[in-house]
């Protein structure tokens, strides 16, 4: 058996040790996400373990935050769907919609809406999905803290990666993205 007919990655695609004919495009900054790696000893229950209550005070290289409002910011997803794939908070640390009170939610909707313009500006989206997924039973990865998604679309961007491969190729780098839509948002 010649190397080529091996896998690098120790896998062999099945039992008898012969290359599949799959690439492998890896994305192990992934795993952290999957892991739980990155989760506060605390968890995300409390203000101090919270990353969308710790992200507005980080430096904006770090942070992410896209756009700062008096109630809400915008800031990019860090396991992203999309290119682009937007998060809106509230500062205050809220599970639930309903717990907004009105100017919060006047400017989270106001912030969502400028999210679209900004990203479909930017990179030219066709379309997007928007979201909250309100307690962990229906999704939500940070049930403690209310955020609105934001994720642009393109005609033909779900593609056989993330249905088959379950990997979304992402063709930019967060700080980059941020960058982009960051200076595209109205001031």
């Amino acid at each position: 058996m010649t190397g080529a007919e091996r896998h690098f990655d120790g896998g062999d695609g099945g039992d008898n040790g012969l290359a599949d004919g799959l690439e492998r495009l890896w994305t192990p900054h992934r795993m952290t996400y999957i892991s739980g790696e990155d989760r506060p000893a605390g968890g995300y229950e409390k203000p101090a373990g919270c990353p969308f209550c710790l992200a507005p005070g980080l430096p904006p290289d770090e942070s992410l935050v896209v756009a700062r409002g008096e109630h809400v910011y915008a800031v990019l997803n860090l396991y992203p769907y999309n290119p682009g794939h937007l998060l809106v908070c509230p500062y205050r640390h809220v599970a639930d919609y309903t717990e907004l009170d009105a100017p919060e939610t006047a400017e989270l909707a106001a912030f969502t809406k400028d999210a679209m313009r900004v990203v479909r500006h930017v990179s030219n989206a066709h379309g997007f999905n928007l979201g909250m997924n309100q307690g962990g039973v229906a999704g939500a990865g940070i049930a403690a803290h209310l955020h609105q998604h934001v994720v642009p679309r393109w005609g033909g961007d779900a593609n056989f990666m993330p249905v088959i491969g379950r990997t979304k190729v992402l063709p930019q780098l967060l700080a980059d993205t941020r960058d982009l839509l960051a200076k595209a948002w109205p001031a």
